[in-house]
């Protein structure tokens, strides 16, 4: 291939590439072509986008955008990228492609940090992370409730405990007979 060709793939990846922080990476020699057809008509509903690069140019690019990534570039590599989050692209992945043997994934990118699939599984998606800083931000006024209403609610039970205690004395026995 000549200079050109590669600069303007390259470019071409670049433009594709352009602000995301977030991609799987995977190889998937073997694979047949109803197969690939199959994931990727599922996942462009989900739009969650797949592009086969070449390794060398695409090394270039990632290093030129700040992403110097380490280990992956072994054999063919299938790019997925465009969920809301890491995470929920991971999952997607996995169970779309956890029964096929021929689908080895290299890696993840979160955030434009490198780790492996599996860290990348465990990460909380985005509305679980938000859901987590709320409780930890609401956690300290739940607390704070709850010694409030705590002992309110204590005395309120003994005074009713004393206005039940009151109704249920028996009235007076009528004087024993001489």
């Amino acid at each position: 291939m000549s200079k050109q060709i590669k600069q303007m793939q390259m470019d071409a990846m670049r433009q594709s590439f352009h602000g995301v922080r977030d991609l799987v990476m995977m190889s998937v020699s073997g694979v047949d072509c109803h197969v690939d057809n199959q994931v990727r008509l599922t996942l462009r509903k989900k739009s969650i986008r797949l592009q086969v690069v070449k390794n060398s140019l695409a090394r270039r690019v990632f290093t030129d955008m700040g992403m110097p990534l380490e280990g992956v570039w072994e054999g063919p590599t299938l790019m997925a990228w465009g969920s809301s989050s890491v995470a929920d692209l991971c999952k997607e992945l996995d169970t779309l492609l956890k029964k096929n043997e021929k689908v080895k994934f290299k890696g993840v990118v979160a955030d434009g940090q490198q780790m492996t699939f599996q860290q990348g599984l465990k990460m909380p998606t985005r509305t679980e992370a938000i859901g987590r800083v709320l409780m930890l931000a609401m956690a300290p006024a739940r607390r704070l409730a709850g010694q409030i209403l705590g002992p309110a609610s204590l005395v309120a039970g003994q005074i009713k405990f004393l206005a039940e205690k009151k109704e249920e004395v028996p009235a007076e026995a009528p004087p024993p007979a001489a």
